[in-house]
């Protein structure tokens, strides 16, 4: 399908593991299909899938409690530093800062982690999210703020331990 691959990728940085995503995408795929008939038009078919797509990730995300399992998928490749040809104190650094990266954002409140994510990973605008989560766009941009602001903190307290 058209958006399959774009929605399986907005799941994956939400549960960051790839079954999860996989099943995630699928079940959000066969939704759209059951309720195609109720969607309106008001706003583009991506929107409304890519909605339903964070919804059920974040909805995933209560079910399971991953967000206090932050070391699992360290490898993801949706957050996976490229190196190309470094020697591998490079490649060992650029993983550390990527799994520090990963853990200060699962660190975030429901809230500033969706904003964080949609705007700074999806690069969606600030009138996008708020489609999407159903909130005004001031609250997004607080949101956004915060959620920078701690990741920043996080990211300079764990890289002063190493």
């Amino acid at each position: 399908m058209k958006y399959q691959k774009k929605i399986y990728w907005v799941t994956r940085k939400f549960v960051l593991n790839h079954d999860d995503a996989d099943d995630i995408t699928q079940e959000v795929f066969v939704k759209l299909y059951k309720s195609l008939s109720d969607f309106r038009g008001e706003s583009a078919l991506y929107t409304y899938i890519y909605k339903m797509a964070v919804n059920y990730s974040l909805n995933h995300i209560k079910k399971t409690k991953t967000t206090s399992s932050v070391t699992k998928g360290l490898d993801d490749e949706a957050f996976r530093i490229k190196s190309g040809e470094k020697n591998p104190d490079e490649n060992y650094d650029n993983k550390l800062n990527s799994g520090i990266i990963k853990e200060a954002i699962q660190s975030l409140p429901e809230q500033q982690r969706t904003v964080f994510t949609l705007r700074f990973y999806e690069e969606l605008s600030y009138e996008e999210i708020a489609k999407i989560t159903n909130t005004s766009v001031g609250g997004l941009k607080a949101n956004y703020f915060h959620a920078f602001k701690k990741i920043r903190t996080i990211i300079k307290e764990k890289t002063k331990r190493i």
